[in-house]
């Protein structure tokens, strides 16, 4: 596979299992068509693992807190959090399911960090390839589904309680929705755009239906389990749905410190100007 961003060759590492990543913008509705996807594969009788970037694994998870809801993190620190959280999520989750032949639906992957940190922040769509690239040991998602909105749909969906990178901004949002559909154009045989703006039940239609022809397509390399329920992705999700929660309970709780913080503030800026005028009175 030819790599447009440097005109080099990518050479795929090899692997067995199915491995489909997800990507978009911040409210495109990954979360929602990834899990559809896992329950109907189980369904089927896959054996299916269902992960995401930041945060697929322990590591990952304290990685996904740091960068998303933490303070100021400058922008190689947080391509190289990115990088750092990508090669742990490889190494002990998604090569060793590949290698037992599961099906590896991951929310964000490599083309993300491109989007993210290496257009929109600006650090350069080749540089940030080329370290991702490193810190996977080449491994390539064998189909990848972007869902496609526009900025304003998907901050409308997000609303105003998003994390540190889906609040930064039209611009920011723009530039990254810009290099995914580049992206898309530079790896047709990889990358299906969707459209997302329609209803749910719409998209999910279309994406099992490109599912089905990979089955088959790669049928020689999937296993199929007597429990698929009782895998790991059950336990997967299980772990996503407690960790969002859990990161929205601690946003509201910083925000809500916030703003008690705020209006102490002020009940004392204006104690302070009352302590002030009655002295001025006094005199």
């Amino acid at each position: 596979m030819e790599n447009p961003l440097n005109g080099h060759v990518v050479k795929p590492k090899k692997h067995r299992g199915l491995f489909i990543s997800f990507e978009g913008g911040d409210g495109a509705g990954k979360s929602t068509q990834i899990f559809r996807l896992s329950m109907w594969l189980k369904k089927l009788g896959y054996s299916v693992v269902l992960t995401r970037e930041p945060g697929g694994t322990d590591i990952g998870a304290e990685l996904r807190r740091i960068v998303l809801t933490g303070g100021y993190v400058d922008a190689r620190a947080e391509a190289l959090i990115y990088a750092g959280d990508r090669a742990q999520h490889v190494t002990e989750l998604i090569m060793p399911a590949l290698t037992e032949g599961k099906i590896v639906l991951v929310d964000r992957y490599l083309d993300s960090s491109i989007a993210y940190q290496g257009a929109a922040r600006d650090l350069g769509k080749e540089e940030i390839f080329n370290l991702s690239l490193w810190a996977t040991d080449g491994l390539m998602p064998d189909a990848t589904f972007l869902l496609d909105v526009s900025v304003a749909t998907g901050m409308k969906r997000v609303g105003d309680q998003g994390d540190r990178i889906e609040v930064a901004g039209q611009r920011f949002h723009e530039r990254v929705r810009q290099e995914y559909l580049e992206l898309a154009d530079d790896y047709p045989e990889r990358i299906q755009v969707i459209n997302a703006e329609r209803h749910p039940d719409d998209v999910e239609q279309e994406i099992r239906a490109t599912v089905e022809t990979l089955l088959e397509q790669f049928k020689d390399r999937v296993t199929k389990s007597s429990d698929p329920i009782a895998e790991l992705g059950e336990a997967a999700v299980q772990q996503i749905r407690a960790r969002e929660a859990r990161e929205k309970a601690q946003a509201e709780q910083r925000a809500q410190a916030e703003q008690e913080a705020q209006a102490e503030e002020e009940t004392q800026a204006e104690q302070d100007e009352l302590d002030e005028q009655g002295t001025q009175d006094q005199k």
